[in-house]
């Protein structure tokens, strides 16, 4: 039976570090039918919402137009919230929003569940809260398609971003059950020593990644080779 191909995203979330800077990596779980037990970037397939909240209102911040639909980039925004907590959303003054006090995390993560659940869209979340999604903020270096012979296919995009501050990261309890900050080099070394599985496209980003020495030159450098 022929596996249909999905759209799809995915998003490395970036700090700086005293040495370096950390990459935000999920554990899936087990019992997930793609890539079972492996660290991965928060990401999945792109959604019909993801489609009807990619219209002007939430790319009007892109200095350009960019040369794939605006879904994939709501689509990343969205899986980085609802698998790792962390909302890039810019406030009607331009910043970044923040969740770090009670009311507020209280507020968002009850909505983290409701998109989880499909009952709305980032984009409704967004409207209420009168926040834009910060598709700005992410930067487009990698394209990969998952063999033929896969359980799920997906035609992915993969996109780096810095994480905000004053928001927690965590796993979504479902999809993923752990999340860990991490510099690319130690993640690439627990790999090779068996620690904790990748899937090669991770594995490559993980390399690209661990060629820079700041969060801004990450971003730079990604961007520029794109």
């Amino acid at each position: 039976m022929t596996v249909p191909v999905r759209d799809g995203a995915t998003v490395a979330l970036l700090r700086d570090a005293r040495v370096g800077f950390e990459v935000f990596m999920l554990k899936r779980s087990s019992a997930a039918v793609f890539s079972p037990s492996a660290h991965v970037f928060p990401g999945g397939a792109v959604d019909e919402a993801d489609h009807a909240d990619g219209g002007d209102t939430w790319s009007a911040s892109l200095a350009k137009k960019p040369s794939i639909p605006v879904a994939f980039y709501v689509a990343a925004l969205r899986e980085a919230f609802e698998e790792a907590g962390l909302l890039l959303a810019h406030q009607s003054d331009g910043t970044i929003v923040r969740l770090d006090d009670p009311e507020t995390t209280e507020r968002f993560a009850l909505y983290r569940k409701a998109i989880h659940a499909g009952e709305c869209s980032i984009g409704e979340v967004c409207g209420r809260e009168g926040l834009t999604l910060a598709i700005d903020r992410l930067v487009l270096f990698g394209h990969w398609i998952t063999p033929e012979g896969a359980p799920r296919r997906f035609d992915t995009r993969f996109f780096a971003a810095r994480a905000p501050e004053r928001q927690a990261a965590s796993p979504d309890g479902h999809e993923t059950t752990s999340g860990v900050w991490t510099r690319p080099i130690d993640m690439l070394a627990a790999n090779d020593a068996g620690d904790v599985e990748l899937i090669l496209p991770t594995r490559r980003s993980l390399e690209q990644l661990a060629t820079f020495r700041s969060v801004d030159d990450a971003l730079a450098g990604l961007g520029a080779s794109a």
